[in-house]
């Protein structure tokens, strides 16, 4: 069951990431296409070439027939969407940027301890933020509120405050339960490329050399 729910979570981040970087590229292409074509019709005109003018005139109308305001609202909803579930990540994952100088300088037990209420702290903190915006959406679903451009309703928007809040309150509970039992915390090796080796056959970025004993 977690491995299904780390892969949809997964999943869900990799498609609207490559949803949103689709739709801009498309959006961005059609704004200097615009742009392109007004500037033919224009040096078509200026320089008497009738062909030229009515290549520009059509391809301008054409272009200016579809409608892509919607663009820039969708990549908003879907990078909000990315972010709030890609914190759920980052806590499963050990990304997040944390300051421990002063915990790694305790003693094993107080160390534990601060972790512990650390983890807890963040589990609490987005276990409320996560009801309170199931209400929020609640009370968002008895309205007709809808989005300006794409025209749907809002409380679909707003959903991914509920469902990305208790999904990063589980994953602290989860990290916060292994820890407990084997005193691990997830770790993230920024400098490791994945599918990436050394010359001598090691991960890349894992600073291992040759000769030297690599750990699984």
């Amino acid at each position: 069951m977690l491995r299904l729910l780390d892969r949809l979570e997964e999943t869900l981040i990799a498609t609207l990431m490559a949803a949103a970087t689709i739709v801009i590229f498309v959006a961005v292409a059609h704004r200097y296409s615009l742009g392109g074509i007004a500037s033919v019709f224009n040096y078509g005109r200026a320089h008497d070439i009738g062909w030229l003018t009515d290549v520009g005139r059509a391809g301008f109308m054409w272009l200016r027939s579809i409608n892509l305001t919607w663009a820039q609202e969708l990549c908003i909803y879907m990078f909000v969407w990315m972010a709030k579930f890609g914190a759920a990540y980052g806590v499963r994952t050990g990304v997040h940027v944390g300051v421990d100088v002063l915990v790694n300088r305790l003693s094993p037990e107080r160390r534990r301890k601060v972790v512990l209420f650390a983890l807890m702290c963040g589990a609490l903190f987005t276990g409320i933020v996560g009801t309170l915006g199931a209400t929020f959406v609640w009370e968002m679903a008895h309205t007709q509120q809808v989005s300006a451009d794409l025209e749907v309703p809002m409380w679909l928007v707003y959903l991914c405050v509920p469902l990305g809040s208790y999904l990063m309150c589980f994953r602290f509970l989860q990290v916060a339960w292994t820890f407990w039992f084997t005193g691990d915390l997830p770790h993230h090796d920024h400098a490791y490329v994945e599918g990436m080796t050394e010359e001598d056959g090691t991960p890349a970025g894992t600073g291992h050399h040759p000769g030297e004993e690599v750990k699984p």
